[in-house]
């Protein structure tokens, strides 16, 4: 049998802080205080809240927005015909935020956006959704939107600004800048084209805050498309593809494509990742390596040699390579750097392998990053030289986002006329002299192309909240055009759609959100030629090398480049690897903390290329020796009262090098002596007993006997040994209808929180804000655990001892694998919850599922404590009226932020016990859909919010009396294999079923715990 790994959480039980110690057991240490304005509704039941709240959202929302697309708002008696009070609407649109693309559909309730979901139709998405496209929907309604044209600041009428814009770009001698993030619709590069043929001087400077400028000058302008299905062996150079590189949601759904195993199917690929910093990709990785980042140009030029120049390699890389090398032609090699010269490598390898035209295809280009380093840097010195007489910024922020900030802003003084699309008054466009704010991408019709041959639309699926107007609508505007963008859009389809019954063929894009064909233009060069291997190896050989210790800024899975950092839902959303939330922090390896004495929180004061800023410090394992990591998109200063001042800004600490953003360099760290608690989620939940928690195996091992990679519990009766369940002091259930279940396949989940947030959404989870996760107080119904693993096993007793080897075993490894795990109510057929409610206000259904009765629930918390999965939240506050919530959940204090709350669900008071309720709403609506039918709801109908949102469809939900469900089909094919049920010594025969994760490794290098 294979031996069961030991497994820590987090740096505190590793060394068994006192803090840790003082919690470990002790989950309702802190006791709530009284609310600051005591509500009347204190003690009214939820029911009543939840229809005060949302007494509002259905008459505003309807006086707002009656039908989609909707062109005026009318009253709600003369409703239109497809709006039904109770019923939900789907409309199909995209979501793109300058770096990140979705195919979505949108939920709306009477009129309002409450959900997104992804849109399986999609070639690209495939019915996936990132975590960010989740949050989306509550930037709709942030009160911090800009909502009325402005003139220095000031409100201002639209006509006026108008006048005075066109005036002075007739007026304007300089050249025009339209500077942006990567566009990648069709029609709005039509309509900048059309701007730009009224005013011949305009020039439209793209640029990425977290910029791939490089590979774009390696492929002459080009971004190649990848496919990651179609690679065996995959290598990533720093390129956090599941994660944030390029298009994570797309990668995602490609690379579990070779990693789901099953007694039909028993191979998979093999993943090698070097990187400078432990990233979503890498914790995913079958082998990972941790590289300085100074040492990844030297690893690109070893694997270059090694494959293609016939050179020798270190063992670090040669393993990767003779895979490579045995793989041609169905392999991949990737890097996230931003060196042309590094990126000019990777081209010429997956050219010697024959990857081009399988995993690597340039006829049909990624169109995500078309920014250019180059161009931006040189609009930048052009602004301070005054040679620019008007910028415009479309969705671009440099004054926050770029590392010569301190220029931008120096050149915006100087720039006679300067205009601001944004959709705040943000970091830049507080600069600026005109306000003219853009639309929300929900009030917005647009067009995208993520690549080449793909296309889909963005249909407004609610009226305009304020009184801004779409940005192609003010450039057409200023064009001298009497065309609105719609009408625009739509003609500029005629050429993708064809005339020929236009207007059938037009309802058919907009209902499926996606088409076939092209709107751009054939790709052609635009950027400096790649260079030569020769060159490439020789400017990677003379690139300075810091000195010390090592710096490497890396973007976040949620918060990202910063845009979204108003969004409460991604700042509570926990980093995969560090489970940090609520700000950034300087990543430091455990020997570098112990030779400087640092303990986390410390705070430090890093320094590099003249700029300083002070963060805490986080010990990460698997950071790299002598180097830090530190991520970008906090530090704002004009995001709103949620993202304002959270975290420091790590943009200054970039650097410029060969007219390209760099992302690391050398810096100094330096104790500050002060002090600043990191928000963790992970360690506050001590499971019981981790033997049977989390299972792994290799590949090796599952193709010689399934049966052999799970370890099952068995228990001493007078018979012998048995299995749990065939001893127990309970009646067993008896299912007649319905059953609902889960399987969870650890291999398919890369942690990548998208369900966190999809359940945040669907079901009105309160956000508490820093302090309150520090106090151990988050409210998410469902978490993802991250599980580190050590070099030591239990092979050692022999040579040191039971008690030596133990202690060994939590002691991680300098570069520790990791599993991920979902972690959600179980919904225990045995469930110990359930005995101990002195008011049954938690109880079993007839059809399997654990239910929660608000109404009755007096907050004993005894659920809680008996809960081995400790899955329940208290509602220590009522977080939807209590003021010290009101930065941190202000949605829920307006009322127009309350428009997002789903109104299928009710918003808990202050006292209740809350938890994961399989999203008992999904459940009976697609019973009633079906009993109208007369029949039973078919597999795929009821599907829970995370499992919906999964872009790897790691989560399947369904009815185990149907045995024709996927769900049923996994319990039975995975029994006695893969197939294991948390803590199952306990007998709490939990109604979700997870499957042990296998890894793509030699044998020998598993690392047990």
């Amino acid at each position: 049998m294979q031996e069961s790994p030991k497994y820590w959480k987090g740096i505190e039980e590793l060394e068994s802080s006192p803090e840790f110690i003082k919690n470990a057991f002790n989950e309702f240490d802190y006791l709530p205080v009284s609310e600051s304005h005591g509500s009347s509704d204190a003690t009214v039941a939820p029911r009543r809240d939840f229809l005060k709240l949302m007494g509002f959202g259905i008459a505003a929302a309807t006086l707002a927005s009656c039908e989609t697309p909707v062109r005026k708002a009318i009253p709600y008696l003369n409703k239109p015909q497809e709006v039904d009070p109770g019923i939900a609407n789907f409309y199909a649109s995209s979501y793109f935020n300058g770096s990140e693309y979705n195919s979505v559909l949108v939920k709306t309730r009477e009129g309002r956006p409450i959900k997104l979901e992804g849109n399986p139709n999609s070639p690209v998405t495939r019915g996936g959704l990132s975590a960010r496209a989740q949050a989306s929907v509550l930037s709709l309604y942030d009160q911090s939107r800009l909502q009325n044209f402005t003139i220095k600041g000031k409100a201002a009428e639209r006509a006026q600004v108008d006048r005075e814009i066109m005036t002075k770009l007739a007026g304007t001698t300089g050249r025009i800048a339209i500077v942006s993030p990567t566009i990648i619709s069709p029609s709005t590069k039509r309509a900048i084209a059309a701007f730009a043929g009224r005013y011949a001087n305009t020039e439209h400077v793209q640029y990425d805050a977290n910029s791939q400028s490089g590979i774009l000058r390696a492929n002459g302008g080009v971004l190649p498309s990848f496919d990651f299905s179609k690679a065996d062996i995959i290598v990533s150079l720093a390129a956090d593809f599941l994660g944030t590189w390029i298009s994570p949601v797309e990668y995602a759904a490609q690379y579990i494509t070779n990693r789901k195993v099953s007694a039909d199917k028993k191979t998979m690929s093999r993943h090698y990742q070097f990187e400078p910093y432990f990233s979503l990709t890498g914790s995913n990785a079958d082998v990972r390596v941790p590289v300085k980042p100074s040492e990844m140009g030297a690893i690109t030029v070893e694997l270059y040699n090694a494959i293609v120049g016939g050179g020798t390699a270190s063992p670090r890389v040669a393993k990767a390579a003779n895979d490579l090398k045995a793989h041609r032609g169905r392999s991949l090699v990737v890097s996230g750097s931003n060196s042309a010269a590094e990126q000019t490598l990777v081209a010429a390898i997956n050219a010697a392998l024959g990857n081009v035209g399988a995993s690597v295809n340039t006829a049909t280009p990624s169109m995500l990053r078309q920014g250019d380093d180059a161009r931006m840097l040189r609009l930048i010195d052009d602004m301070n030289r005054g040679t620019v007489g008007a910028v415009i910024f479309y969705h671009a922020n440099p004054a926050y986002d770029h590392p010569q900030a301190d220029k931008v802003k120096s050149g915006l003084a100087k720039v006679p006329l300067t205009i601001s699309f944004n959709e705040k008054a943000d970091e830049t466009g507080s600069l600026c002299t005109y306000g003219c704010p853009d639309h929300h991408y929900l009030e917005s019709w647009n067009d995208f192309e993520p690549r080449r041959g793909s296309l889909s639309l963005a249909q407004p699926a609610i009226s305009p909240l304020f009184a801004t107007r779409q940005a192609q609508d003010s450039l057409l505007t200023w064009a001298g055009s009497n065309q609105s963008y719609y009408n625009f859009l739509r003609e500029n389809w005629r050429g993708v759609l064809g005339a020929g019954n236009f207007q059938a063929a037009w309802d058919k894009a907009v209902h499926d959100g996606v088409a076939t064909g092209t709107a751009s233009p054939a790709p052609t060069p635009q950027m400096a030629p790649a260079m030569s291997v020769d060159q490439a190896v020789a400017a990677i050989a003379s690139a300075p090398k810091p000195s010390g210790t090592e710096l490497v800024l890396y973007e976040k899975v949620a918060i990202g480049n910063g845009c979204d950092a108003n969004n409460p839902w991604l700042q509570e959303l926990p980093d995969p690897v560090s489970k940090a939330t609520w700000g950034n922090y300087v990543a430091v390896p455990r020997k570098m903390a112990e030779a400087n004495k640092w303990e986390q929180g410390d705070v430090l004061k890093v320094t590099a290329n003249g700029k300083a800023i002070e963060l805490p410090v986080l010990v990460q394992p698997g950071q790299p020796a002598g180097s830090v990591s530190i991520a970008i998109g906090y530090g704002r200063e004009k995001a709103g009262k949620v993202g304002n001042k959270v975290g420091a800004n790590a943009y200054p600490l970039a650097t410029v090098r060969d007219n390209a953003l760099v992302y690391m360099t050398g810096v100094t760290l330096e104790k500050t002596g002060a002090t600043s608690p990191i928000a963790q989620t992970q360690t506050h939940h001590t499971i019981m007993d981790r033997k049977s928690v989390v299972q792994e195996s290799t590949l090796a091992k599952y193709i010689e006997n399934p049966k052999e990679v799970t370890e099952y519990d068995k228990i001493a009766t007078p018979e012998g040994l048995e299995k749990p369940n065939k001893v127990s002091l309970w009646q067993d259930y008896e299912y007649k209808n319905h059953h609902w279940g889960m399987a969870i396949d650890l291999n398919s989940c890369i942690g990548c929180g998208s369900c966190v947030v999809g359940c945040q959404v669907e079901n009105n989870v309160a956000v508490v804000g820093k302090q309150e996760v520090i106090n151990r107080r988050e409210m998410h119904w469902l978490r993802i655990d991250r599980y580190y693993s050590s070099d030591a096993s239990k092979k050692d007793f022999a040579t040191k001892g039971k008690l030596d080897t133990y202690a060994a075993m939590e002691d991680p490894s300098e570069n520790p694998s990791v599993i991920f795990q979902p972690m959600l109510c179980q919904h225990c057929n045995h469930a110990p919850c359930e005995t101990v409610c002195p008011v049954l206000a938690t109880t079993h259904s007839s059809e399997g599922l654990n239910q929660m009765t608000y109404n009755r629930c007096v907050g004993t918390r005894y659920c809680a404590n008996n809960c081995p999965y400790k899955v329940r939240r208290f509602n220590w506050f009522s977080y939807y009226s209590n003021e010290k919530f009101e930065d941190v959940n202000g949605h829920m204090f307006t009322d127009l932020g309350r428009m997002v709350l789903n109104p299928d669900v009710t918003v808990r008071a202050r006292g209740v016990m809350e938890k994961c309720s399989f999203c008992v709403q999904r459940i009976q609506l697609g019973k009633l859909e079906a009993k109208k039918e007369k029949r039973r709801p078919m597999d795929g109908e009821v599907v829970t919010a995370c499992a919906q949102s999964c872009p790897t469809q790691a989560i399947v939900f369904g009815d185990l009396r149907d045995p024709n469900s996927r769900v049923a089909q996994i319990w039975k094919r995975e029994d006695g294999e893969r197939a294991f049920k948390v803590i199952e010594a306990i007998n709490a025969q939990p109604n979700i079923t997870y499957l042990t994760k296998i890894r793509n490794v030699e044998t020998k290098e598993v690392r047990n715990a």
